[in-house]
């Protein structure tokens, strides 16, 4: 039987992040934080809810705040390189980039899931 140090500096083992939303630069996480807002971005706010509460698990990046996440994506950084900033904002699903320079819609991130998404 092994036992776990509460002092224990290994990191944890990596979780499947189940949508990822590589953001533009915004004001804040969001980008619901300014005088008028956005309705794209009330969309896509009211997606990653949605998923949330089927349990799936969505990170959204920021590069000013978590540059590691876009320099550790190659297809990211590629797309990044290859046509700038207009390559943001980049979803993956899974892994796999499925939109790049918008906003994914309800009906595509279902798709790229499998379906079931109410």
């Amino acid at each position: 039987m092994s036992t776990i140090s509460l002092l224990d500096t290994r990191p944890a083992a990596p979780t499947q992040v189940d949508v990822a939303i590589y953001d533009p630069p915004m004001c804040c996480p969001t980008g619901l934080c300014g005088p008028a807002l956005d309705q794209t971005l009330l969309d896509t706010n009211e997606l990653v809810l949605a998923l949330k509460e089927r349990g799936l698990r969505v990170e959204r990046y920021q590069m000013q705040s978590q540059p590691h996440a876009f320099t550790g994506n190659a297809e990211v950084m590629r797309l990044i390189r290859e046509r700038n900033m207009e390559a943001l904002p980049i979803t993956a699903v899974r892994g796999a980039v499925i939109k790049s320079g918008a906003y994914p819609t309800r009906a595509e991130v279902e798709a790229a899931l499998g379906g079931g998404m109410q």
